[in-house]
């Protein structure tokens, strides 16, 4: 059966969610099976992991989700919009994949939902190839931004119609419904309606409806964008914490950079179509594989200053910096710096260089700094509360920074 022939038979969600989300909660929703029910609430038990656990190593545990060489293209729109990526999800483990937008994230998720198909390549859950099965056969429950819930439903009729469509067993809903609850702190609310809640209540009602149908694979697109600045915080623990809890496989799409730094076990980040290095959140903040990897996670963003090499020194706007020992390195390159490795110093310590503060942005425990010295720009972090008026000469040194160099052409590599 069709998306569009589920949303016929009455599983499209009502009020304002956006078309896509209700083809997808009627795919998701009609996924529910009875006969697995009660062996896949103890099917990750054993991959739940603690919040400080070691990241999850894919290579060494069965993939749950893989995408291999999967490439789309829309008829609108120029080029394609997924060039060839691939990438694998291993049992238990939570991927979050981020980028900029229009980078292909989105589309991604739903082509593992089985709402976009693929114009080239292979989807496989649970070993198992996607080529011709129906969303509502994938068995993955998705959760989304618009929420997508039925207005004229209690939060209980809400969270139990996705196994009431497949003949669930009343009591066996009820339980369902009220461990989902006591999971998600929503006891107090089951029998209001979705207008009588808030965002981040109405956000866990959708998870809510996703946990109950204890699926293979969680999706979840953006979920936090529609909150202010407090609920996402709020939730983004929340939703760490149940997942670890629930020792389930998700995937998770946003573009907020600091989701996907707390929330991963591995971050895959994508811009234009494809897919920049997929590794776990420490190695693509200390180690990015490219230079917009390098600039797209980390605030303030990593400084990159045009550098040429010769005479074991790199010329890099106004530094000279020594060329690092045993490394060969092209004649031209991107140096790159975090605002951390920008030390303030006195005027007379090794290695300072004056610049001009164009702007100092006091947080309390931290201060952030754009400095400027001609037409390049820095920026600078520095601890405690520090303002500086604009204008003033401050002095800075990169002695002993951790240095990231990137190729100057193509891509902008990472240089071994």
């Amino acid at each position: 059966m069709t998306t569009a022939g589920a949303a016929r038979d009455g599983e499209a969600a009502a009020g304002d969610a956006a078309e896509r989300d209700r083809e997808a909660a009627a795919a998701g929703d009609a996924a529910e099976r009875d006969g697995e029910a009660a062996g896949a609430a103890e099917r990750d038990r054993e991959a739940a992991r603690s919040g400080d656990a070691p990241a999850v190593d894919a290579r060494s545990r069965a993939l749950e989700v893989e995408l291999d060489g999967v490439t789309k293209r829309f008829e609108r729109g120029e080029g394609a919009a997924l060039r060839g990526i691939s990438l694998g999800v291993a049992k238990g483990e939570l991927v979050v994949v981020v980028g900029p937008s229009g980078c292909g994230k989105s589309t991604t998720l739903r082509i593992v939902a089985g709402l976009e198909e693929a114009d080239a390549g292979a989807v496989r859950i649970g070993g198992k190839s996607m080529a011709g099965v129906a969303p509502q056969d994938r068995d993955v429950a998705m959760v989304f931004q618009g929420y997508a819930l039925y207005p004229t439903m209690t939060v209980r009729e809400n969270m139990e119609f996705p196994l009431k469509m497949r003949k669930v067993d009343p009591v066996e809903r009820r339980k369902r419904s009220n461990e989902a609850a006591e999971l998600l702190s929503l006891g107090r609310l089951m029998d209001r309606l979705p207008s009588e809640l808030s965002g981040g209540e109405r956000q866990r009602v959708a998870m809510g409806r996703a946990i109950v149908r204890r699926p293979r694979v969680f999706l979840f697109d953006e979920p936090l964008s529609n909150l202010d600045a407090a609920l996402r915080q709020e939730l983004r623990v929340e939703i760490g914490v149940l997942v670890r809890e629930l020792g389930v496989t998700a995937i998770y799409v946003t573009h907020d950079q600091v989701e996907a730094m707390t929330l991963a076990d591995r971050i895959c980040i994508m811009n234009k179509g494809e897919i920049q290095q997929v590794a776990p959140p420490r190695t693509i903040y200390e180690a990015p594989a490219t230079s917009f990897v390098a600039t797209f996670i980390g605030a303030p963003k990593m400084n990159l200053l045009a550098g040429t090499v010769a005479d074991g020194a790199i010329a890099c706007g106004p530094f000279t910096l020594a060329a690092p020992a045993g490394r060969r390195l092209p004649e031209r390159v991107v140096v790159g710096v975090r605002p951390e490795d920008v030390r303030l110093v006195g005027a007379g310590d090794q290695g300072a260089t004056k610049l001009e503060v164009a702007l100092a942005e006091p947080l309390g425990a931290e201060t952030n700094f754009v400095l400027r010295a001609g037409d390049v720009e820095l920026r600078a972090r520095a601890s405690g509360f520090d303002p500086r008026d604009k204008g003033a000469a401050v002095h800075v040194s990169l002695a002993g920074a951790k240095l990231h160099f990137f190729d100057a052409a193509g891509a902008g590599a990472r240089l071994p």
